[in-house]
């Protein structure tokens, strides 16, 4: 069965309003990483941090990237789903790097936004996610009726 090609696009597409937030908080974290006074007792600590942070607005935008040059459904769906996996990664990267921040005048503040943005990112990575998981199960699900159906018309057919 092929791919109902509406869902597909409802399910690569991503509500702009939830975007822009994620994006604005994204850069506030950004900012406070750099310029607010967020600090450990670790060296280093607070590099890796925002290098950690950086990497999660990249991919941010590669999992929003639109898809639709890739020819075929399933693959537009196996790319998403793939930059999904990364970005979980990374943000669990974050998560850990930014447990070495422990003081500063913003750190609290910094905490807080950060704690927020992970959930939103969540939500978001996690709605797409099923979407997706149930566009390729359903393959899988016609694909076995399918052959159910092929082999009580042909039950002499070897398996």
């Amino acid at each position: 069965m092929a791919f109902d090609p509406e869902r597909v696009t409802a399910s690569l597409t991503f509500d702009p309003d939830t975007l822009a937030t994620l994006r604005r908080e994204w850069l506030e974290l950004l900012d406070l990483a750099v310029f607010g006074d967020v600090r450990s007792g670790k060296i280093g600590a607070v590099d890796r941090m925002r290098k950690r942070l950086l990497e999660c607005g990249e991919g941010l935008r590669s999992l929003t990237n639109d898809r639709g040059w890739i020819p075929h459904p399933r693959e537009q769906i196996k790319s998403s789903m793939g930059a999904s996996m990364k970005l979980r990664d990374t943000l669990l990267g974050l998560e850990r790097a930014a447990q070495s921040v422990d003081s500063g005048e913003d750190f609290s503040h910094f905490e807080k936004k950060l704690l927020g943005f992970r959930q939103r990112l969540m939500e978001l990575i996690e709605r797409h996610e099923h979407q997706w998981a149930t566009l390729l199960d359903e393959q899988y699900i016609d694909a076995d009726a399918d052959e159910n159906e092929d082999d009580q018309k042909n039950p002499d057919k070897p398996g």
